[in-house]
């Protein structure tokens, strides 16, 4: 399906390098210009906390064997997809704060940047979702979740995120540059997204928003309504709880994913609810889900989770000793 999308889109752009434009031009974030050097180093600092931290977690998660469980196996991927979220904007940002050069796209580099973008966030968004689900059991019915979470039921749903995801970013990327682009070539935002590039389109766009507000605003609002109805059972359970010790475990390994599912959920679907509002102040909103968040995860996981702490512990010391070990003696 990816090869045909790829040679779909081959043919396509070539149509438009002789009929359309070549290339768009992205106006970034507001008030950053008269600031350039300031962000560019904001933005640098955080892209290298975002990718250190999540590499740091999808290591420690697949080393340690006393994180083989669910629930930090689906932190794994989410670790992986955030490093990635981060990488498919904040570079190009980075390279339009400090040079003109760098705010060019080509149409080709738009229609991947989209691709990828939607592809991960449309993955993670469902992600979380698998998550809640698999809080929900570990809490609600715990004598029953080592039989129903499986190592192969938490594969096959890791899969099935990605797998809809990939058909997501297909129909969305697909919808996009089919569209006729005959100018102008501004995109005012800071990254190819589908709100900002479709109000470039030379064509009506209608059917393409009814597809935005019905796929991503009301999917995202959905699986958002189950995160909460999960949670409703969730809460409930806890406190059923007799000890005030085990409602304090068990609210501090679901405090951190609800933390993090409201920082990502509740910015796109503002956004994609309303797709005629686009522009270079629909960008600040934007900014939660693509780069504060992802950078965040990883303390909001770390900071809140004792296992965490304890493997993270284990890992450096290990990594300090077998560098001790490796140094020539004085």
């Amino acid at each position: 399906m990816s090869v045909l999308f790829c040679k779909k889109m081959t043919e396509k752009t070539d149509y438009f390098n002789q009929t359309g434009v070549s290339h768009f031009f992205l106006e970034g974030l507001m008030y950053t210009a008269e600031h350039s050097t300031f962000f560019f180093l904001l933005f640098l600092l955080i892209y290298s906390i975002t990718v250190t931290g999540n590499v740091l977690i999808l290591i420690t998660v697949g080393y340690d064997p006393h994180l083989h469980s669910p629930m930090y196996h689906f932190l794994g991927h989410l670790s992986f997809l955030d490093a990635c979220l981060s990488t498919v904007t904040v570079p190009k940002l980075t390279a339009g704060l400090v040079t003109l050069d760098g705010k060019v796209i080509s149409f080709q580099g738009c229609a991947v940047q989209l691709y990828s973008f939607h592809f991960l966030a449309s993955t993670e968004c469902f992600l979380y979702t698998i998550m809640a689900y698999d809080r929900y059991l570990a809490i609600c019915q715990p004598l029953h979740y080592p039989v129903a979470m499986n190592r192969q039921l938490c594969i096959r749903l890791a899969g099935s995120t990605w797998a809809i995801g990939t058909i997501h970013s297909i129909i969305h990327t697909s919808l996009t540059f089919h569209l006729l682009y005959c100018g102008p070539h501004h995109i005012a935002y800071f990254f190819c997204d589908i709100p900002p590039v479709l109000k470039l389109a030379c064509e009506d766009t209608s059917i393409n928003e009814l597809v935005v507000l019905a796929n991503i605003g009301i999917v995202s609002a959905g699986c958002l309504i189950l995160i909460v109805i999960s949670y409703i059972f969730i809460v409930a359970a806890v406190l059923r709880i007799r000890t005030a010790e085990g409602r304090q475990r068990a609210f501090s390994t679901c405090t951190a994913h609800l933390t993090v599912v409201l920082l990502y959920y509740v910015p796109p679907v503002c956004i994609y609810l309303q797709p005629s509002s686009s522009g270079p102040g629909a960008g600040a909103p934007a900014v939660f889900y693509t780069i504060v968040t992802p950078m965040l995860n990883p303390f909001i996981y770390t900071l809140r989770n004792k296992e965490m702490k304890r493997a993270l512990r284990r890992l450096l010391c290990r990594g300090s000793r077998e560098s001790s070990a490796d140094s020539p003696p004085p």
